[in-house]
């Protein structure tokens, strides 16, 4: 009980810089691989596209978006937070335009791009790289607190898509998240941010004072993070959601299709993955604060190692329930862990080169599974055995985490 009274407090103590952060990452979801992953039929239908060359145009304007991020993400420590929030926003404006009025395949390439590279990358680096910077000895509850946005748009936008879709059709529907970005996203952002430069001059004054801080002895360079041989070994766990929970849910309906399940039924549970992720996000978040994302970490892909196993084993349309809570388990936790584990094994001093490096990454695993799924369907491969294989995948990359967080892990005890 003191726990979540002190969790309220702190956000209520916070309220308006913790409101930017979900907004960040509620207006991040035009971008995510659920949200263009429900136009997904109607786009292959307009353009006359199969399974796999739909999963190839998403492939290559998302690998572009990562070649982008390391570059566009950096920004975020050389220039102001509102200047960068306000060219973020605008350029999102610009990509749900774009994809509304795009009129060619060859073009559709250029509006993935577009999408992932505002949506997906620099609208939640935006939120989660001040929540890690600005917050030091609440660093998780901020992570967390400002997460619950993916959460919001996980829980509501898939259905109204569906629905929006049917009524008005895939265009309008994205016209509306550009107008929506424009009118309410962009004003909103800008209003939260006063009175960021006192935010910044305390938390600036606080590192200089705080000689407990652990950002104080910690200020690595993305250069030295690419000579660091445990980033190696802790890449493939960390970006494993990237890769599966984005191939699941860009070929959800495909999955509905094969199990039987109705597909507005489907989308329409999806508060259920919401459900989960909020309930992972906020028990993270402290459990964060008080043993460090490096020892809580290590376990976070065994929610989403049961839920493969679901898929795999069982048909029923009430499985999908539990399949979609721990699939939001999993990514609860990657939203609110990764983000921290950074900033404490780098710091923060260099966080925005450092986490776009690593989204850059994330990406495109984001882009592999959509296509690698894709491209097993259409050669008669089922989603169940790709499932079985990305369980024991799973597995496998825990062990590889473990491995790497070891020492941390001793460090931090």
């Amino acid at each position: 009980m003191l726990h979540l009274t002190n969790h309220l407090k702190f956000t209520t103590d916070n309220l308006r810089f913790l409101s930017f952060g979900f907004l960040m990452a509620l207006g991040s979801n035009f971008g995510q691989t659920y949200f263009i992953g429900v136009f997904g039929p109607e786009i292959r239908q307009e353009f006359n596209l199969t399974q796999t060359s739909w999963s190839a145009i998403y492939m290559i304007g998302t690998l572009a978006s990562a070649l982008m991020l390391p570059w566009t993400g950096q920004q975020i420590d050389r220039i102001s937070l509102r200047r960068y929030t306000v060219f973020v926003v605008i350029a999102l404006v610009g990509a749900t335009t774009f994809m509304a009025l795009v009129p060619s395949v060859m073009l559709l390439v250029v509006a993935v791009f577009l999408l992932r590279q505002t949506g997906q990358g620099l609208m939640s680096h935006t939120g989660s790289t001040a929540m890690a910077r600005y917050f030091i000895k609440n660093r998780g509850k901020a992570i967390a607190v400002s997460s619950l946005g993916f959460a919001v748009g996980e829980a509501t936008l898939p259905f109204l898509m569906v629905v929006t879709i049917t009524v008005i059709g895939w265009r309008a529907s994205y016209g509306i998240a550009a107008l929506t970005t424009l009118f309410i996203i962009l004003p909103t952002s800008i209003w939260l941010l006063k009175g960021y430069h006192d935010r910044y001059d305390t938390q600036k004054a606080y590192l200089k004072k705080s000689s407990q801080s652990p950002d104080m002895s910690i200020s690595w360079s993305r250069q030295e993070v690419l000579k660091d041989v445990r980033f190696y070994i802790l890449l493939p766990a960390a970006s494993a959601p990237s890769l599966i929970v984005t191939a699941l849910f860009f070929h959800h309906l495909s999955l509905a299709e094969l199990k039987a399940w109705d597909a507005m039924w489907f989308t329409g549970s999806y508060w259920v993955f919401a459900i989960g992720s909020v309930i992972a996000m906020l028990a993270a978040g402290p459990l964060i604060d008080r043993h460090t994302a490096v020892r809580v970490l290590p376990t976070f892909l065994m929610p989403l190692t049961v839920a493969l196993f679901i898929v795999w084993a069982f048909d029923n349309a009430w499985w999908s329930w539990p399949y979609l809570f721990l699939v939001g388990v999993t990514t609860g936790f990657t939203h609110t862990g990764l983000t921290a584990l950074w900033a404490e094994i780098y710091g923060t001093k260099h966080l925005g080169a450092i986490k776009s490096l690593f989204m850059s990454i994330s990406v495109f695993a984001s882009a592999l599974g959509p296509l690698a799924m894709g491209i097993l369907m259409d050669i008669g491969i089922s989603i169940e055995t790709t499932c079985a294989i990305f369980a024991a995948y799973c597995l496998v990359t825990s062990w590889l985490l473990v491995i790497a967080l070891r020492e941390y892990m001793f460090d931090a005890s």
